[in-house]
């Protein structure tokens, strides 16, 4: 029988109380505030590394090592706030993302969640051995079955291994999306069509190793009830992002936050970002001026993301988003899901994980109860 409580997410050996995922929000939004406060609510708390180094430069070094040296301090910090469960998000753009994945997992991080790419180059700077033994669970994030199967496919023969989880991108969620725009309201296209397949695509590799493959599913996740939707659809868990930025403990400018509350629904808009792949924003002065070609760099001192050319890039997508972290939302913009306008207010994590949690219980209720009005009416008409 359905329990009202929400189960537990299994990755590995590794069990969080509620399978609950706070998404890696970059630049600068979900640091070691908002993760510590997430996993000390049984959640998974995650730190984006993006950035880190211009959020915390270092005096007088090369924002690469910045980028190291902040992100130990982070995940230190977020250790010492909480005894639960903890991950970091990189994107495999990055130019130092082997780097940071060594950083992380040698400080113990529980999770590597990575995205913009897909890993089947394990990072050089970790040796084979070391991959292979370290407890971190590095987890996927993929738009599609395709792409799952070809990471369990490439692991598989090269580490003789296979991931202990996928987070499932749906086009609902915000930041970079792994659509075309053309696909992004296709029904085939959304979660519910999306998730069947990939537990499909990943289950002989379960066979083969003889392990689960958990499925986290994310990208216009809103509600405790859309919770129970995913769960019943077979997904082991949820991730959830713009939910959190209004959110006390949120690491963003109070600016940020309450530009979440404002939001309308026609303020979300799809942008194609420096990135090369179309973004979900909200609109406002900054991104209008990108459309006018005022905000064209120059230069790029940092190199940070492989794919980006300053040449013919429209704006840097790094300086925009440290803008609006600071709460400069004029010289930035916000990334968010579709989901945004419905928020309404600012409150604290516990009291939005409490909300999700009751609003489980009563979809549980709502499908026990219509379960039984089925089963009464069969009885009646067999009667």
């Amino acid at each position: 029988m359905l329990s009202l409580n929400l189960p537990s997410l299994k990755i590995g050996k590794l069990e969080a109380r509620v399978p609950i995922i706070q998404g890696g929000m970059g630049i600068g939004i979900s640091l070691a505030g908002l993760a510590s406060a997430v996993a000390n609510q049984g959640g998974i708390g995650v730190i984006s590394v993006t950035g880190l180094g211009f959020v915390h430069p270092v005096p007088n070094v090369h924002f690469k090592v910045g980028n190291v040296l902040s992100l130990r301090s982070e995940i230190q910090k977020a250790r010492s706030l909480t005894k639960g469960l903890l991950g970091v998000n990189i994107l495999i753009a990055l130019t130092d993302y082997g780097e940071l994945a060594q950083t992380a997992w040698e400080e113990g991080i529980d999770f590597i969640f990575m995205g913009a790419g897909l890993p089947i180059q394990k990072p050089e700077a970790i040796p084979e051995a070391t991959w292979r033994a370290i407890l971190t669970k590095v987890v996927p994030i993929v738009s599609s079955d395709r792409a799952a199967r070809i990471i369990c496919r490439h692991w598989s023969k090269h580490y003789q291994m296979v991931p202990d989880a996928f987070v499932l991108e749906g086009p609902r969620a915000g930041g970079h999306l792994g659509f075309n725009k053309i696909h992004l309201e296709l029904p085939e296209y959304q979660l519910e069509s999306l998730l069947p397949e990939v537990i499909e695509a990943v289950k002989p590799f379960e066979e083969k190793y003889q392990k689960p493959i958990s499925i986290i599913v994310g990208g216009g996740v809103f509600s405790g009830g859309d919770i129970f939707k995913f769960l019943q659809l077979g997904a082991q868990g949820v991730q959830l992002a713009t939910r959190f930025i209004a959110t006390y403990e949120c690491d963003a400018a109070d600016a940020f936050k309450q530009s979440i509350v404002d939001c309308k629904q026609e303020d979300l808009v799809i942008i194609d970002s420096p990135v090369g792949l179309p973004g979900r924003a909200m609109k406002n002065a900054f991104l209008q001026s990108v459309t006018q070609g005022l905000n064209q760099p120059t230069q790029c001192p940092w190199k940070c993301l492989q794919t980006c050319d300053f040449t013919h890039a429209p704006y840097c997508i790094a300086k925009a988003l440290l803008s609006a972290h600071t709460g400069e939302l004029d010289k930035g913009f916000v990334f968010s899901g579709a989901n945004a306008y419905r928020v309404e207010k600012i409150t604290s994590v516990k009291e939005l994980m409490d909300s999700l949690l009751a609003e489980y219980k009563t979809a549980v209720e709502y499908f026990l109860k219509k379960q039984a009005w089925y089963l009464t009416q069969a009885q009646l008409a067999a009667c």
